[in-house]
């Protein structure tokens, strides 16, 4: 019986996210005011009570959630994970929580990432679409046939849960993926209101920029393995783990993966550490043995 800690991704954030936190945990209100310090802006503001527009800016989405996640974490009294994950952002949240990164550093790449794929999305304008009730394969074999017939980009790029897969891509990309999809029987193909295509070659220009703050920064040995996106298996070396940190803004977020191999290494209760329950539910769909709970 292992104890897996498992951190959200963009998406999870809400208005008032970490509001009680900082207000009845002293260790928690000492974090938050850092953050304030490292990102020269007060993000605790636009957390509390910023609109959710101004929390969908990526400048702020990103540490938003990073930061809810990281600190619930740290206020919690010797949590002891056997291993650890995160969806997409998450993963720099689950490296803070074994010890790879320090709070500072992390929070640091966080905002170097999300403002580098703010500037990607700029430059190649495109999207992202969730595709429901259709097997993995057939959606690659859509997405493969499109790429290569139209030459546009459009690729799989969050496997969420089973019947849940989010393609990326170029705009016309997507559109003409989303139809065929429809066609070839999904019950939903859903263009996603988000700014660019995450997790797709569209990224590129975002990679390189954060490859190279990743590089520079230190990365110390898990206290417990990672189970990352981008292998969808536990990792523990720290050069490693760096360059799958990296690959992961080009590649697929295998999340249905990774939750069944943290199963089948003897995962058997998951705590989602962060905003919302997003995780939570996923991790229902994918095994039914697993029992999940989550701190806030």
């Amino acid at each position: 019986m292992k104890h897996a800690f498992v951190f959200p991704g963009q998406g999870a954030q809400f208005s008032g996210m970490g509001k009680l936190l900082y207000e009845q945990n002293d260790k928690a209100r000492g974090y938050f005011e850092q953050a304030n310090g490292i990102l020269g802006f007060r993000i605790t503001d636009i957390m509390f009570s910023g609109s959710p527009e101004e929390l969908k800016e990526t400048k702020v989405t990103q540490p938003a959630v990073f930061l809810h996640s990281v600190i619930a974490y740290k206020t919690l009294e010797n949590p002891k994970p056997d291993m650890v994950a995160g969806h997409s952002l998450g993963e720099f949240s689950a490296l803070v929580a074994n010890g790879v990164l320090s709070f500072e550093d992390g929070l640091k790449l966080v905002s170097i990432r999300a403002q580098a794929m703010q500037k990607a999305c700029e430059i190649n304008p495109s999207t992202m679409a969730a595709i429901l009730a259709l097997p993995d394969e057939k959606v690659e074999e859509i997405c493969k046939q499109i790429e290569q017939e139209s030459g546009e980009v459009v690729v799989p790029a969050n496997y969420n849960c089973p019947g849940q897969l989010v393609i990326s891509g170029s705009l016309k990309g997507i559109d003409l993926a989303c139809e065929a999809l429809k066609q070839a029987g999904a019950k939903r193909a859903l263009v996603l209101p988000v700014g660019g295509a995450f997790h797709s070659p569209l990224m590129e220009p975002a990679r390189e920029e954060l490859a190279a703050a990743i590089e520079a920064t230190s990365f110390h040995r898990p206290s417990a393995p990672v189970y990352q996106n981008i292998t969808a298996a536990a990792v523990t070396d720290p050069q490693a783990i760096k360059a799958n940190l990296i690959a992961q803004l080009t590649g697929a977020v295998k999340w249905t993966q990774t939750i069944q191999q943290m199963v089948a290494d003897g995962a058997t209760n998951f705590t989602e550490c962060g905003p919302g329950k997003v995780l939570q539910g996923l991790i229902g769909k994918i095994s039914r043995e697993a029992t999940t709970d989550g701190i806030q």
